[in-house]
């Protein structure tokens, strides 16, 4: 009799996990792969204490985000619209864009490049092009919940991250060491990986899908029941306990692919990784073709999990902002520029390899862009969830307050840095 209860218990989890379990997978897409695997190249373990440090501010962001969505039933992007100065909602845009294109083209072409390497005799190009009408297909045709559901257990490839420490030669005390005692190197090089790193894990992309994916769930729930409701204590707590399993198990993949590139690349003297298949390719003669194989399966399934919710990001702030029908829930008839608006992504995504641009540097470039423009949004989040107009009873508490504070700080001291270092030598 105990153990169905069991069961009934696992199946209760499962049914609470959704956007905050998607967001925190797509977190660890292609270019974090990059990111994380130039960190541990780079500089071994050192970095380990970054996945430690940013789960909680990840967390408490993500959970005001959510919490918006669920208090107001709006968009980020909408919240922007009525409440501030239009300046601010068109520097956010123009921030936006370029980080999220140049992330969706590095995503693509770390698939593709990833793919040839298991089957070489089809062209990197190729399985590009296939990837991204795959791609559009699922989006534009599949309803909502098939999409959801489909991103949520997508969300699973990430496991094999969590494998390839055991199969190789790994350090554990050296890597406790490393998590738990940060270690800093004040240049430029550092500070850059570190802000990319800051970057790809406190994503401004990942706050308007959490709060937007908050309201479509919602939207889904009143259809069922087929009546307005007002969104209730238990859906915020299962919505915190949703958030939370997402950012750990994102963190925990984070710092098992720097676990695993510090151990073998790092300590196999390979301290530069310009692309993800780089990363794949130094590891199977340091580690054996499972390594290798795992990895690689794991690029291609986190971009087909990142790249719906980077170009639906994109989407959704350019359709909130111009008044657009929105809603992955509606069909192509219903929400043509919405659709039509992450058609584009994809396609000029795929279009920047094709002129010339250099995967690892879009990787690096939208990741610190990340780095550079989060401090002004966590402001504005901090901002949104303090303000009773807007939040009513769902205000920040002191604890989500002392979180969001430190992420603002964290984000900001690292930017300083980086540009001190950039311009002052």
């Amino acid at each position: 009799m105990k153990k169905p209860k069991k069961i009934s218990h696992f199946r209760k989890l499962l049914r609470v996990l959704g956007p905050g379990l998607v967001t925190g997978a797509s977190d660890d897409d292609p270019s974090g792969i990059a990111t994380y695997s130039q960190a541990g190249a780079q500089y071994g373990l050192s970095t380990l204490w970054t996945a430690l440090l940013t789960f909680p501010l990840m967390a408490s962001i993500q959970e005001m985000c959510a919490r918006i969505g669920l208090a107001t039933s709006q968009g980020l992007t909408s919240i922007l619209k009525q409440h501030y100065p239009r300046w601010v909602l068109y520097v956010t845009l123009l921030f936006s864009f370029p980080a999220i294109i140049m992330n969706i083209g590095a995503d693509i072409a770390g698939m593709g490049a990833v793919a040839n390497l298991i089957a070489p005799k089809i062209s990197t190009e190729y399985f590009s092009i296939a990837f991204t009408l795959l791609l559009l297909i699922c989006i534009i045709f599949f309803p909502y919940r098939k999409i959801a559901s489909i991103l949520k257990y997508l969300a699973m490839v990430l496991l094999v991250y969590l494998i390839v420490p055991f199969v190789i030669k790994t350090n554990w005390m050296d890597a406790l060491k490393a998590t738990f005692i940060p270690h800093i190197q004040w240049d430029k090089e550092y500070f850059g990986i570190l802000v990319a790193i800051l970057g790809t894990t406190i994503s401004p992309y990942l706050f308007f899908w959490q709060t937007t994916m908050e309201v479509e769930e919602f939207r889904e729930i009143q259809k069922v029941h087929k009546k307005v409701l007002v969104a209730s204590r238990r859906m915020f707590h299962a919505m915190e306990t949703d958030i939370n399993i997402g950012m750990l198990f994102s963190n925990i993949v984070m710092f098992f692919i720097i676990l695993t590139t510090g151990s073998v690349l790092a300590a196999g003297g390979i301290h530069k990784i310009d692309t993800v298949e780089q990363a794949a390719q130094a590891l199977k003669p340091l580690a054996g073709d499972m390594a290798y194989y795992l990895f690689a399966f794991g690029v291609i399934g986190t971009g087909f999990l990142a790249i719906p919710v980077l170009s639906g990001s994109l989407s959704y702030i350019f359709s909130e902002t111009f008044g657009l029908p929105i809603g992955l829930d509606k069909k192509f008839h219903e929400a043509r520029g919405f659709y039509i608006i992450i058609g584009l992504s994809l396609v000029v995504g795929l279009l920047m390899n094709k002129m010339g641009f250099s995967p690892i540097k879009e990787l690096l470039y939208s990741a610190i862009l990340y780095g550079l423009t989060a401090p002004v949004l966590i402001a504005i989040i901090l901002h949104i969830c303090n303000n009773k107009k807007i939040m009513g009873e769902h205000t920040n508490g002191k604890l989500a307050n002392a979180l969001g504070i430190a992420a603002l700080l964290l984000m900001t001291a690292a930017a300083v840095t980086l540009l001190y270092f950039q311009f002052a030598g």
